[in-house]
């Protein structure tokens, strides 16, 4: 059986099924993993667009490298199908933007839990319910970013629905106008000690409560957000290519 929207099924991931997935929201950092980073990799699935492949970590553990597309409701039909093909572990690999002066672009931030305003999250799992990565692979995050000499963060990210007004974006937006309770919470959630916006993982860390699961994320820097809104172009190759050797070697920590 292959499934509707990844487009493939278990029959398809061989004799030796993979138990971990990487899971980027862009479609060509799926095939950058798999290509540069993956021994005997082979495509499974374009289909619409969410592209997947399967092959083998430096130590021949098998692994998964997939796409969930853009934001939470994308994520959540993924990371369904994902689980039914027998998916025990996902590492989000994405990008976001900090809210704090010390976190600069071109590090890590690695999500020990989530402040989740995401409306995909609220179909999974009440407000109440906490979205929390799972210890263990935080840990191997962490211990594989130490290792690398990776700059890294650990803590709280808020995981949001929309990239202009839900992260307070106006003078890039084609919309200068946001809501009143949008007015101002990036300040607020600096002072909650909140490190980064993102938007998809607070989404997963739930769906990974429910569904019993290990989730974890690690996302590059590319944007500073205490001095502006646009992304740092000269630093998202290297803040990418960091959380990818993160993710990475935390896979072969930590198997799923």
């Amino acid at each position: 059986m292959r499934y509707y929207h990844i487009g493939f099924g278990r029959e398809d991931l061989g004799p030796n099924p993979p138990t971990t997935a990487l899971l980027s929201g862009d479609p060509e950092r799926a095939q950058v993993i798999a290509e540069r980073h993956l021994q005997a990799a082979r495509l499974l699935s374009q289909h619409r667009g969410l592209n997947s492949y399967v092959g083998l970590l430096p130590n021949g553990m098998p692994v998964l490298s997939a796409t969930s597309g853009m934001g939470a409701p994308s994520l959540s039909i993924v990371v369904n199908e994902l689980r039914q093909v027998g998916i025990r572990q996902i590492i989000r690999i994405g990008t976001t933007g900090s809210i704090q002066p010390h976190v600069l672009p071109g590090s890590v931030v690695i999500s020990s839990a989530a402040l989740c305003r995401q409306g995909a999250a609220n179909d999974i799992a009440p407000l109440e319910y906490p979205a929390a990565a799972d210890p263990f692979l935080t840990v191997a995050l962490a211990q594989a970013a130490q290792t690398l000499g990776v700059e890294h963060y650990v803590g709280i990210t808020a995981s949001v629905d929309t990239f202009y007004e839900g992260q307070e974006r106006t003078e890039s937006s084609a919309n200068p106008n946001l809501l009143r309770r949008l007015q101002g919470i990036t300040e607020e959630y600096r002072r909650l000690n909140v490190l980064n916006y993102e938007m998809e993982c607070g989404t997963l860390f739930k769906m990974a409560g429910v569904y019993g699961f290990a989730a974890g994320c690690v996302c590059g820097v590319i944007a500073q957000r205490t001095t502006g809104e646009s992304v740092v172009l000269e630093q998202k190759a290297i803040a990418v290519d960091n959380a990818i050797r993160v993710a990475l070697l935390a896979a072969s920590i930590h198997p799923g």
